[in-house]
């Protein structure tokens, strides 16, 4: 459950955000944020929501229930790219190292026959 307070910090952060303006953005005392960041408090929906458009990331992203920060990541991937990515996420460490490595020979192999 307090996960997710790391995640708040860090897209408010990014964006140079202090606590009082996201506080008075999404309509709540800057003490409500300092208790989100510090996993005293849950969000509630609604302010969930405001997060999610003032930080640009998904709620489920800030709430640690998704490593995709926002619908665009997934939306831009091709067909391909979707289907890759579903298979590599079934594999487990291993074989996700051995994809690499064969995914990276495959392009220093690109790269030698494009010279």
């Amino acid at each position: 459950m307090q996960e997710y307070r790391n995640r708040i910090r860090e897209l408010r952060e990014e964006k140079h955000i202090t606590q009082v303006r996201l506080s008075t953005e999404l309509g709540v005392a800057q003490e409500t944020i300092s208790a989100y960041e510090q996993g005293r408090h849950l969000p509630s929906v609604s302010s969930l929501m405001k997060l999610s458009s003032i930080l640009d990331a998904s709620m489920d992203y800030i709430m640690m229930k998704s490593d995709v920060r926002n619908m665009i990541q997934i939306q831009s991937l091709s067909d391909n790219e979707t289907r890759l990515l579903g298979y590599y996420k079934k594999l487990n460490a291993s074989g996700k190292e051995k994809a690499l490595s064969y995914i990276e020979g495959l392009n220093d192999g690109l790269r030698s026959v494009c010279k």
